[in-house]
């Protein structure tokens, strides 16, 4: 009987030790766009933490030469938090319909930068967290 991952992190028992922060990354599904790939949907574990509270997870799309979808990320979040409702398949917020389907309900909020920033100031302050900074 094993517990725990049998993955190992190679290099010996130093580099685990030494350490401050070990993140487990892994590809969760692929993001397409019609036939063609555009992106990943990714799950990152965090292994240990020297810095912050250990063992906490996250998802998020990354977005061949975008990166980090931030539309999406913001979109999740507003969910988690019930600020934008989800009902089936529609996601909703305040009281319009932004889309069916996280796809193009993403698109919505990438087309509309002004309800974009809203969303994400109204996050991070359910999440308790300090105002997005411009950069201008």
């Amino acid at each position: 009987v094993m517990f725990g991952s049998p993955e190992t992190t190679t290099g010996g028992r130093a580099l685990k030790f030494y350490a401050s922060v070990r993140l487990d990354i892994r590809r969760q599904d692929a993001i397409k766009q019609g036939t063609e790939s555009i992106g990943v949907r990714t799950k990152v574990k965090v292994v240990k933490n020297k810095l912050a509270p250990p063992f906490r997870e996250a998802e998020f799309d990354v977005l061949y030469g975008e990166g980090i979808s931030k539309s999406g990320t913001v979109l999740d979040a507003a969910v988690e938090q019930s600020l934008v409702e989800k009902s089936g398949t529609w996601y909703t917020f305040k009281n319009e319909r932004i889309g069916q389907g996280r796809e193009n309900a993403k698109k919505w909020l990438q087309e509309n930068p002004i309800a974009l920033a809203d969303l994400e100031a109204k996050v991070r302050e359910a999440l308790g967290l300090r105002p997005a900074v411009s950069l201008k």
